[in-house]
Parts: C-alpha cells; sequence; structure tokens
C-alpha cells in the first residue's frame, strides 16, 4: 500500500544516508523503521515474567488458593 506523508528535509536526508550506507532504496529504509517501531510497541503476549509483580511465590500462591476448597 502506498501512503504520503509530510517529512522534514533533515529527516529525508538522514534516510537517504542511511540507504546509501545499506546499498538500500530510501522507502526500504523507512519500512524496515516502521516495523522495528511497531514490535517495540506490540503487547507482551508471551506470558514470561507475568508473576513478577506479585509478592506471593506462585507455589504458595497455588496451595492458599486451593486450601479455599
Amino acid at each position: 500500500m502506498k501512503t504520503l506523508i509530510d517529512i522534514a528535509e533533515t529527516q529525508m536526508k538522514a534516510l537517504d544516508d542511511i540507504a546509501r550506507e545499506e546499498n538500500s532504496s530510501r522507502a526500504a529504509v523507512i519500512r524496515t523503521a516502521i516495523e522495528n517501531y511497531l514490535s517495540r510497541r506490540a503487547p507482551d503476549n508471551d506470558g514470561f515474567g507475568l508473576w513478577r509483580s506479585h509478592k506471593l511465590d506462585g507455589l504458595d500462591y497455588q496451595e492458599k488458593i486451593r486450601g479455599e476448597w
């Protein structure tokens, strides 16, 4: 999909410099930049470290909950 954006001259020059360094097109550099930005903003859904904010150990919590049955 194509889109039209307004960009500062200094940003355009910086993009052109990067494209020249990487032997790539300006469009490819912009696509990569957008990809990187979106991946950093994506929610972390893998669950790793999900319990770190809890003060109670996971096993202790499990035993406490089961004790309520």
